[in-house]
């Protein structure tokens, strides 16, 4: 069984897609959509830059899904892969899942840009630059990460945003409560502890706005029912009901992402080749969540033409 994964906010880079959209009329049309959708040059800025322009969380989240999906179309229009055929789930970290939900048919691309664009803005929106933070601990287990920031949190929040893999879980929280982490992990196990260069604290109570912001907005979107179910992070588990995605997207705004127990979940129930579709961030963690698990990344169009063989 096969799953088809979609990367999250830290994978955008100045020169995304270019090539892509060079070598393929459907990546051009994948981008042009897109650009249109959101009345702006979104290709540009992902093509040139500025860097920190693109780093913004409401222009990345748009562009990291655009190249995501220009990669899927690519293979499924000119490379001749059907979804249904090809994956048995779909799968996407964070703001992957609009990409996964997109892929498999629940959102049209012109609605997914815009709803990122406004997730983007909402979470930018919902704490004031410089009042949040997030940290990633490393050699930690989400057991370890959750003690560390219990005796940290002093009566601000501070709480599990991402269980990644084994070794990695990330925090999110009030920017005094991670510096505290920060200074504690060490001494309590962890073996390393870094400060996230992100504009906001995602994946923790303080996104709440944002999550109200996302509960008016997918409350007013026609979800249609996935080709192929969605492992919600969740839940770390498998979805299709309209209902239930539109529920789980707003929870998922201030809701731990549980990568690692949904990779381990798809492993149990069978998933043993995962594609990852326009990053290369999630592979690696899959192979530390699943070391037995068959994994490839898809970026350019070699990597595109390879795999349509494979899977066409």
């Amino acid at each position: 069984m096969r799953a088809f994964l979609f990367p999250g906010q830290g994978s955008q880079s100045v020169g995304m897609g270019a090539a892509l959209a060079e070598a393929s009329q459907a990546a051009r049309d994948t981008f042009g959509e897109v650009d249109e959708a959101l009345g702006q040059n979104l290709a540009r800025l992902m093509r040139e830059g500025p860097e920190d322009e693109l780093k913004l969380t409401e222009n990345a989240q748009p562009a990291i899904m655009a190249h995501a999906l220009a990669v899927f179309r690519v293979l499924t229009k000119e490379g001749g892969v059907s979804l249904d055929k090809a994956a048995n789930f779909v799968a996407g970290h964070s703001l992957g899942e609009y990409s996964a939900l997109c892929a498999a048919g629940s959102f049209d691309l012109a609605t997914t840009a815009t709803l990122l664009k406004l997730r983007g803005r909402a979470m930018q929106a919902a704490v004031p630059v410089g009042v949040g933070a997030m940290a990633a601990l490393l050699g930690a287990d989400l057991e370890l990460a959750q003690k560390i920031a219990d005796a940290a949190a002093k009566g601000e929040v501070c709480t599990v945003a991402n269980d990644n893999d084994p070794s990695q879980v990330v925090i999110s929280g009030h920017k005094g409560a991670i510096d505290r982490a920060i200074e504690l992990a060490k001494e309590m196990g962890a073996k390393r502890a870094l400060p996230l260069p992100v504009s906001a604290p995602f994946h923790c109570p303080l996104m709440q706005p944002a999550a109200d912001a996302m509960a008016e907005a997918l409350g007013k979107t026609v979800i249609e029912p996935p080709h192929v179910p969605l492992y919600a992070n969740v839940t770390a588990a498998a979805v299709a009901d309209p209902a239930e995605i539109e529920r789980l997207l707003v929870e998922q705004v201030t809701g731990m992402v549980r990568w690692r127990e949904s990779i381990a979940n798809m492993f149990a129930a069978g998933v043993d080749e995962y594609v990852e579709l326009g990053g290369k961030v999630l592979g690696p963690m899959v192979k530390r969540i699943a070391p037995d698990a068959k994994v490839t990344s898809v970026v350019t169009i070699e990597d595109i033409e390879a795999i349509a063989k494979e899977l066409a």
